[in-house]
């Protein structure tokens, strides 16, 4: 049965809904003995500067080698929207981001990268990683 209009209209919005209500679902690798990668990449990052307020936006590029389990898409999408409103320096989201996704599907290897959008004439790039990368 779908919503009606006053529904999904009503506050907070459905989209912050689910915002709120995001876990990191992950479902069993359809490969486990293979060794591959996933590359996901999420353009429109946003979380506030911690001194300042301001919105900092990013690109964060996901590139990982699945263990026993793989990280749904939508998921990650609304578990990263939820970083929207959090006041968080760059080097902690990036860290903060990679344990979550670590400890949701035990990945054979995980690589984060945050591109900040330069502000300030300053550009950022914070890469974490997490185990060892095996060969396709």
């Amino acid at each position: 049965m779908s919503a009606s209009p006053a529904e999904m209209t009503r506050t907070p919005l459905y989209g912050e809904r689910a915002i709120a209500e995001a876990q990191l679902i992950c479902f069993d690798n359809p490969r486990p003995g293979r060794p591959y990668e996933v590359s996901i990449e999420l353009p429109e990052f946003t979380c506030l500067c911690p001194f300042s307020g301001y919105p900092d936006f990013a690109v964060l590029r996901l590139l990982y080698q699945p263990g026993p389990r793989v990280v749904e898409l939508k998921a990650i999408k609304l578990y990263v929207n939820s970083y929207r409103d959090r006041t968080i320096s760059h080097e902690e989201v990036a860290n903060r981001i990679l344990d979550d996704l670590v400890s949701a599907c035990d990945p054979v290897w995980m690589q984060l990268e945050a591109d900040f959008h330069p502000r300030g004439n300053v550009h950022t790039v914070v890469r974490v990683s997490h185990g060892t990368r095996q060969a396709c």
